[in-house]
């Protein structure tokens, strides 16, 4: 009994320490089957430490190998001048030259025929004016349509060219002579050439919002009537010259016809009272030697038959 009595209290006992568990087996085989983690985390997601597969690997090494047998065999790796040629020798642009001649060289014959004839001869001739049209079209969206616009409708500075109101004239003869040889250039002797004075460096400022006023009567635009009687002597003793006097213009001198409430610049008050002040001075180059006879006849015949011809 006095043995039982100096017995400890279960209470009192030394407890082993506590052993740590997984939940399950299940998920202890999940940790020991998780591969390394590269230490990225976005948005509590971590990324795996894969190896790439290898079929994917061996792909991407033949990509390679590929794409440096493609840059020896073909023109690849940028020089100063030019790039490599590459061992096989091909050129793009050749290519592109040698189509452009077999297509020139299958025109040749209606090109020829073309820069021939008169050309109101090619206009009777339905199948060669077809052809002549559709290769007008094409070298006028090439060389035309930055400044005139892509359906010819022109812009601030840039004439339509669907109108019959044509500053230099619309028949086919007029319209070729103005393409091939251009207006107010520096290059060809043989360009139209016109020159407004600057009526800032002439009139006072009441005189040019007279003559202004007057310009916009002769439009059949509002206006003010008073300014525009006074008006109408200034504009007879300095503009009546190349406008005329009725205000139709002057074709020969590329004078605008100032009645038909087309412009050119705007028919603003503002923008007539600029243009009287400060002149206008539109410049168009020469076609003449940069394309051949047959484009230069064939973008006439274009434009001739858009609906401002003559």
């Amino acid at each position: 009994m006095a043995d039982d009595e100096n017995k400890p209290a279960p209470e009192d006992k030394v407890q082993p320490p506590e052993r740590q568990y997984a939940e399950n087996r299940a998920e202890l085989r999940q940790k020991q089957a998780e591969p390394p983690k590269t230490g990225h985390v976005w948005d509590g997601i971590e990324e795996y430490d894969n190896p790439m597969p290898r079929w994917w690997l061996w792909t991407f090494y033949i990509t390679i190998i590929w794409a440096l047998l493609y840059t020896i065999a073909y023109p690849a790796w940028p020089l100063v001048r030019q790039a490599t040629p590459g061992l096989l020798g091909y050129s793009s642009r050749a290519d592109v030259a040698q189509d452009i001649d077999s297509v020139r060289a299958r025109n040749a014959p209606l090109d020829t025929r073309i820069a021939s004839m008169e050309l109101d001869e090619v206009v009777h001739d339905p199948e060669l004016f077809r052809y002549a049209v559709a290769g007008g079209a094409a070298v006028y969206r090439t060389f035309c349509s930055q400044c005139h616009g892509s359906g010819a409708q022109g812009a601030v500075a840039f004439p339509s060219l669907l109108n019959d109101d044509w500053l230099w004239g619309g028949t086919l003869d007029d319209i070729y002579w103005t393409i091939a040889h251009g207006v107010r250039n520096e290059n060809d002797p043989d360009a139209r050439w016109s020159q407004m004075p600057a009526f800032g460096e002439i009139l006072d400022r009441s005189e040019i919002d007279s003559v202004a006023q007057y310009v916009l009567a002769l439009a059949g635009r509002q206006h003010d009537a008073a300014m525009a009687r006074s008006g109408e002597e200034l504009y007879l003793d300095n503009c009546a010259a190349c406008h005329g006097d009725d205000g139709l213009g002057d074709r020969f001198q590329g004078a605008p016809n100032l009645t038909n409430d087309i412009w050119q610049y705007g028919g603003s008050l503002a923008t007539i009272t600029e243009t009287i002040t400060y002149s206008r001075f539109g410049v168009m180059p020469s076609w003449a030697d940069r394309l051949t006879e047959a484009q230069v006849r064939k973008v006439t015949l274009y434009v001739h038959q858009l609906g401002g011809g003559e």
